[in-house]
């Protein structure tokens, strides 16, 4: 029975992203803060891999790379919100957290600078959900008071 339910957890994030992912190493971190740093890594290699993707005209990879770059960020995202951790009493990750995705912000939009205007909508939505992350991390890390 353990080695079936071994089996399962893979396969729940196998439609997300193809065999082989470099998320593979940050979704098996059993430890939640050190999750999110494994999966903000593994977008900024995304960016970087769909920035040769996009040089070398293979726009099928840059829409994988465009969507493993949001599931990272995501599962970043997730993987600190897991820890029930209130960010501005242990904002050690969640720091972390909202100046990588602000770097990868300012990334894509550079990569979108480069791009042609017809090829930039692969980025769009991706550009909008690792700014809204970014911005709740940024809310969470200086907000008030909770009501």
């Amino acid at each position: 029975m353990k080695f079936a339910c071994a089996l399962f957890v893979p396969v729940l994030f196998a439609h997300t992203l193809p065999a082989g992912s470099g998320l593979d190493a940050a979704r098996n971190e059993p430890n939640l803060e050190k999750r999110s740093g494994l999966a903000l890594e593994n977008a900024a290699a995304a960016l970087k891999e769909f920035r040769a993707a996009y040089d070398s005209g293979d726009l099928h990879t840059c829409q994988a790379k465009a969507l493993e770059i949001e599931t990272s960020v995501e599962l970043a995202y997730a993987s600190l919100q897991m820890t029930g951790k209130d960010p501005r009493r242990s904002p050690k990750w969640f720091k972390h957290a909202e100046i990588q995705s602000d770097e990868l912000v300012r990334g894509i939009e550079a990569m979108q600078h480069d791009m042609s205007f017809e090829d930039r909508s692969l980025l769009e939505k991706t550009h909008d959900r690792v700014e809204q992350i970014h911005d709740d991390l940024l809310a969470g890390l200086m907000g008030g008071k909770k009501k």
